[in-house]
C-alpha cells in the first residue's frame, strides 16, 4: 500500500502517494477524505489475497476527523 500524504502548495492542497503529486483540491478537508477513501479502496482490493493466506489479523481505518 502507498503512504498517503497531502501538502499545501500555494493556495491548494496537493493529495501525494509516495512522492507523486496525485491530485489537487481546494479545501484540506477533502483532501482528506480522498485519502481515506482510497486507503479504503486499496484495503478492500488487498483484503480477499490476504485473506487467503491468513485468516489472523484484521485492518481497520482510522475515521477520525483530521483538522
Amino acid at each position: 500500500m502507498k503512504n498517503y500524504s497531502i501538502a499545501k502548495i500555494g493556495s491548494e492542497y496537493v493529495v501525494l502517494a509516495g512522492d507523486k503529486h496525485v491530485l489537487k483540491v481546494a479545501s484540506r478537508r477533502k483532501a482528506a477524505k480522498l485519502v481515506v477513501d482510497a486507503a479504503e479502496l486499496l484495503s478492500e482490493q488487498s483484503a480477499p489475497a490476504a485473506a487467503e493466506q491468513t485468516r489472523e489479523g484484521s485492518i481497520a481505518c482510522d475515521r477520525r476527523e483530521v483538522p
